[in-house]
């Protein structure tokens, strides 16, 4: 596993009825019954006017685990876990993604870089 951490900070927002508002490009989404929570770049929320109350550094994991593997969510939630990170996880197809605390992200990435030594 190789953590990596993505330039920006991103944002989680909702939108009632699901539709994604013009100019901005989420990079995940999830349907829910309240409506369609969106998390994308700061920027696109603020420039659109979209509300959000919680800023995340986007850590994607470089190993590709299959979507019934057991473990890996569960190793790297205890390891941020035991360190006081929050953290937000959205399994892509080929990579897990974290958002964890904007002001916490360089430190979930050493956490997790030392949680991939230790299985080494």
């Amino acid at each position: 596993m190789r953590p990596e951490l993505n330039p920006g900070r991103y944002v989680f927002t909702a939108v009632p009825g699901g539709e994604t508002p013009a100019g901005v490009t989420p990079v995940a989404t999830v349907a829910e019954r309240e409506g369609m929570t969106l998390v994308l770049p700061e920027s696109e929320a603020v420039a659109v006017g979209l509300a959000y109350d919680y800023v995340a550094g986007w850590i994607t994991l470089r190993v590709h685990s299959a979507l019934d593997a057991v473990g890996l969510t569960a190793a790297v939630s205890l390891a941020l876990t035991d360190a006081g990170v929050s953290c937000n996880v959205v399994a892509g197809y080929h990579h897990d993604h974290l958002f964890v605390p904007y002001a916490r992200a360089e430190e979930a990435v050493q956490v997790l870089e030392a949680l991939a030594a230790e299985s080494r």
